[in-house]
């Protein structure tokens, strides 16, 4: 049996890989670990069994005691403080809950001696900004993050190194680039967007869009490609390797509402909301993703026109009675 000890279980992308799992996988346990309770019954998955713990990863002696209990093969390390945004109103919970529980973590494992496959998941803002003809991002790029929460990652990375070329413990570490998908929380920009947009269409009128800045450019990846790369990366990935998990091409959220917009065949005003725009921000972020496709066989197979058609259609179903369908 494949043993899957999973940290931030409860949100986005936990969810996410483990029904990945269960729809991949067969003889396969999971221990998930989140502060909140997840938004389904854990009991329903017909191909893995699941048992949720709640409890705060800074509980050491907690903690401990499931990874001591379980044993697991294999940890993904997913529990963050993930907003950027947020990293700039509480900089020290940023630090807190993405570079201290990482290190309690390691802590715990090594004492206890398990030799778990660790994936340690960071993020682009790692970068920080860049010149375009620097662009698309490798790995071996200097890192030059802007934010606390890419500072933050930044620091968990190397901590993953430390632990890896010290300790001899099995980590890999990801720069994981912008993800969406359907369930995705609505602070992030795409998901707003779909929200705002199932309003106007439940409406059938013209509307306000409120949005940051959508000049941007992001390199974005459908959940559910990640999560895959996820699983690869665990069994394919090389110990103590840093890898981008991202699609190689960038868009700008002025063109993704524009996308947006066609699907449905809504018109709407973009106003913008200072209160969304960041102190400090990138202009443009788009990844390399030869590495992991190299090394793993990894490469991401959902057109971003999907990802964005079941956003809207998940929104929209959440907000009328008589669904509208989103053709193919």
């Amino acid at each position: 049996m494949r043993k899957y000890l999973i940290t931030g279980f409860s949100g986005f992308v936990g969810t996410s890989f483990a029904k990945y799992l269960n729809s991949n996988s067969f003889d396969t346990s999971i221990v998930g670990i989140d502060i909140v309770k997840p938004a389904y019954d854990v009991n329903n998955f017909q191909n893995i069994k699941v048992k949720f713990e709640r409890s705060n990863l800074r509980d050491r002696e907690r903690v401990s005691k499931i990874i001591y209990d379980f044993s697991p093969d294999y940890i993904l390390h997913l529990a963050s403080y993930s907003s950027v945004a947020e990293s700039w109103k509480s900089p020290v919970n940023s630090f807190q809950n993405n570079v201290n529980i990482f290190l309690d973590l390691l802590e715990d494992i090594r004492k206890i001696g398990i030799k778990s496959r660790i994936i340690s998941v960071g993020s682009s803002e790692e970068y920080g900004a860049v010149e375009i003809s620097k662009l698309p991002l490798i790995e071996d790029q200097i890192l030059n993050p802007t934010s606390p929460f890419g500072i933050a990652k930044y620091s968990q990375e190397l901590i993953g190194k430390l632990y890896a070329d010290v300790y001899g413990m099995d980590i890999i570490m990801t720069r994981s680039f912008n993800h969406l998908g359907p369930g995705q929380s609505e602070e992030f920009a795409i998901s707003s967007f779909a929200k705002q947009m199932a309003e106007i269409k439940r409406n059938n009128q013209n509307e306000f869009i409120l949005a940051g800045d959508i000049s941007v450019v992001r390199d974005f990846t459908d959940v559910r490609d990640v999560v895959r790369a996820y699983d690869i990366l665990f069994r394919k990935g090389k110990k103590g390797e840093i890898y981008n998990v991202c699609s190689g091409s960038g868009i700008s959220l002025h063109n993704i509402l524009q996308i947006m917009s066609e699907i449905l065949d809504i018109k709407f005003i973009v106003c913008e909301d200072k209160k969304l725009k960041r102190p400090k921000d990138n202009p443009v972020i788009i990844g390399s993703n030869e590495k992991v496709k190299k090394e793993t066989g990894w490469k991401n197979s959902i057109k971003l026109e999907d990802s964005l058609k079941d956003m809207l259609n998940y929104y929209i179903q959440k907000s009328i009675s008589e669904k509208f369908v989103v053709y193919h």
